[in-house]
């Protein structure tokens, strides 16, 4: 029988980013009011989170679901221990985003130039010149500004991506002025292989240069997945409550790893995050009474180790 003291070692503590209130938001057709807006984001605040994707500064005709973002956080009770980030699609969302208060900016490009165009209308080399005018202006501001690379896993219209071309990007983004570099897998088509071996052909490039991963559960890998890049050493993660999200230039999209079931793993697994569960599946259940069905979190439909005992005896 294998010794489980042989597994690989596991990080002590986990950071995660909430970002159901954008990437999650952004996907429901009906049109979630500012007010529970509003009062998600501060039952977020309080829960322990420490990093919020808010909302995202786009033109209200490409995400009707944004159209209330200087709203939003023009009305939410600040909590001076979180850092409240925006997604900006350009220059003039990066501006609206820092007048709002934002205190950091994230852009997406995408590994490949079909979903990069579909996605905001641009090429690549578009976008990195977009990227690098932000930069300096969050220098201005003394704001972080950081790059997610969409499809960093495998692209809907492209298929595979060598490595080699997402390392590339992920090096212009860190010679741009990224102060992190973010891996998604937008299409949810890594697998833990893959997942192991890029992060280590990334730190044979980039060394220690600060890496998180936004994963999608959409063929229900983001669990084993998120585990995997444990055991590899990243413990910065962008997770959703509910399991909310997708994407909206995709087909067949569903949302990132629930943030109630990655929580869950971490107390099973004596990994801290300084986060409590409870008061995000709270936040979840809202969301769920309003939204009218049930959401995609296991933990919040199932329940915990010891619920399950207490239901039962």
């Amino acid at each position: 029988m294998t010794d489980p003291t042989d597994a690989p070692s596991l990080p002590k503590h986990l950071h995660l980013i909430e970002v159901g209130p954008r990437d999650g938001f952004q996907m429901e057709s009906t049109f979630i009011p500012t007010d529970l807006k509003v009062a998600t984001l501060d039952r977020l605040s309080a829960s322990g989170v420490r990093e919020i994707e808010a909302t995202s500064f786009v033109h209200p005709k490409v995400i009707p679901q944004m159209a209330d973002a200087d709203e939003v956080m023009a009305r939410i009770e600040r909590n001076p221990a979180v850092r409240y980030l925006a997604l900006v699609p350009n220059r003039r969302g990066a501006e609206r985003a820092l007048k709002a208060g934002i205190d950091g900016l994230r852009l997406v490009v995408c590994a490949t130039e079909t979903y990069n165009q579909r996605n905001v209308g641009l090429s690549v080399d578009e976008s990195l010149r977009d990227f690098e005018q932000i930069v300096r202006l969050g220098e201005r501001e003394d704001v972080e500004v950081s790059a997610v690379m969409a499809a960093a896993f495998g692209c809907p219209f492209e298929g595979k991506i060598d490595d080699s071309v997402v390392l590339e990007l992920a090096q212009r983004f860190v010679d741009a002025g990224t102060h992190r570099v973010g891996l998604g897998d937008s299409a949810g088509l890594a697998n833990p292989l893959q997942i192991r071996r890029l992060l280590r052909k990334y730190r044979d490039r980039l060394g220690d240069f600060p890496l998180w991963l936004h994963l999608h559960d959409t063929r229900g890998f983001g669990i084993a997945n998120t585990i995997a890049a444990l055991e590899e050493g990243v413990t910065r993660f962008d997770t959703s409550l509910g399991g909310l999200g997708g994407c909206p230039v995709m087909k067949g999209a569903s949302g990132n790893v629930s943030t109630e079931d990655l929580l869950y793993l971490c107390r099973e697994m004596e990994i801290e995050t300084g986060v409590d569960l409870d008061a995000i599946r709270e936040a979840s259940r809202a969301l769920q009474d309003f939204l009218g069905r049930p959401l995609a979190s296991r933990v919040l439909q199932a329940g915990t180790r010891s619920e399950l005992v207490a239901r039962n005896q």
